[in-house]
């Protein structure tokens, strides 16, 4: 019987032997609610490379795929571009199978795999710019620390103009289809991987672009370690990420915010009515139904921030702390916004709410707080905070 884990033919010399994760819903906090790839490409060249490997569960099915090109073990080189679990997990029995001549990394790489796997293992370490030798085919090596971790590297097949970028570029998206031109839906999961991955290191990413431009290389296709391989138009991506590292805030808002009894939810309608009828698109984003990934996507195109909480045990609501911790960390630039919420004795939550949003450089507006139910004043203070913010928002726009 014909195993059912077969490759797909990328160009003539190149395969994709990776795995499709169809139940993955979580990643470090970022809800993956159409699962993921882990993607391994296999070079069939007079010396064959491996490029990357799979998460340590999905390693038959990687090995499975391998067969279906060639006998695992006439693996020559194994090439490591990122070192993290869900790409290097499986080199260790990958290893032990194939024995490979040489492992290539980069020099944190190198560090990165021994710190994971505590081995003795002799990897050797690639320079930026560095190229190797297939025998027929080419590799040239690209630096990309810090796109997303201090060990990534891209590879770059130059005869068929394949690059291959571990996580740059990815999406987290489970697919049958293995390119863009098969995956029509696949900005809004390429935006979320973004928001929720890249954006903290988004200067870094425009000075990696820079070096790519002034290199001169122009791939033919971005083979990522997640999601599809960009085969139709490989710049598509590469302007959109140059777009989103830039964050140029947009005529939109989010409100976020949590309730208790309703009082907070109550200023938030206000908020955004003011917002929208000042011409500012609005999301109001209930925490109760609303993931932090999700309202970290929707603030990837977005100009303004208004968060809301009530006061418990003198603190920000929990699920109100959580989000701003998250948003915190992934450094969103160029932002307006404001504070607000209800209390039943002191109120110490809308402070701490506006001094987040000022440690997170969000410009903001007055705060505006009630106790217990808002009367129509509050009401009224509510809905003039959106309009302050919409006014905020047009001036930086200019």
């Amino acid at each position: 019987m014909k195993d059912p884990f077969q490759a797909v033919k990328v160009t003539d010399k190149v395969y994709w032997v990776g795995a499709i994760d169809w139940d993955l819903r979580d990643f470090h906090g970022y809800a993956t609610r159409r699962g993921t790839t882990y993607n391994a490409y296999l070079v069939m060249a007079d010396q064959p490379t491996l490029i990357d490997t799979v998460k340590a569960p999905f390693a038959d099915e990687m090995l499975s795929r391998i067969s279906s090109v060639c006998d695992p073990k006439s693996i020559r080189y194994i090439v490591s571009n990122h070192s993290e679990m869900d790409h290097s997990g499986a080199l260790p029995r990958i290893l032990d199978l194939v024995k490979p001549k040489k492992v290539f990394a980069s020099a944190m790489g190198v560090k990165a795999l021994k710190a994971h796997f505590h081995w003795d293992m002799p990897v050797t370490a690639v320079k930026d710019g560095e190229k190797l030798e297939l025998g027929g085919e080419r590799l040239a090596f690209t630096e990309s620390r810090m796109v997303h971790w201090p060990d990534s590297m891209f590879s770059y097949l130059e005869g068929a103009g394949v690059l291959f970028s571990n996580d740059g570029f990815g999406m987290h998206l489970a697919s049958s289809s293995r390119f863009d031109d098969e995956t029509p839906d696949w900005y809004d999961e390429a935006a979320k991987y973004y928001a929720n991955i890249l954006l903290p290191f988004s200067d870094i990413v425009l000075a990696l672009l820079d070096k790519i431009a002034k290199s001169g290389l122009s791939p033919k296709m971005i083979a990522p370690d997640h999601g599809p391989i960009w085969r139709k138009d490989a710049t598509k991506i590469i302007s959109l990420w140059g777009e989103w590292a830039r964050q140029k805030p947009r005529n939109k808002a989010i409100v976020v915010f949590d309730t208790m009894w309703g009082s907070t939810d109550k200023l938030a309608r206000a908020a955004a009515e003011g917002l929208i009828t000042a011409g500012v698109k609005t999301m109001v984003m209930p925490l109760r139904g609303s993931h932090r990934s999700d309202i970290a996507t929707e603030l990837l195109d977005a100009g303004a921030l208004l968060v809301g909480s009530p006061t418990i045990n003198k603190q920000i609501f929990p699920t109100v702390a959580d989000v701003l911790s998250y948003l915190k960390g992934l450094r969103r630039k160029n932002l307006v916004g404001a504070a607000f919420g209800s209390y039943g004795w002191a109120g110490e939550s809308i402070k701490q709410v506006q001094d987040a949003l000022t440690e997170m450089g969000v410009a903001t507006v007055e705060t505006v707080k009630c106790q217990y139910v808002p009367d129509a004043a509050a009401l009224e203070a509510a809905y003039g905070m959106g309009q302050k913010v919409a006014a905020k928002l047009k001036e930086a726009l200019r």
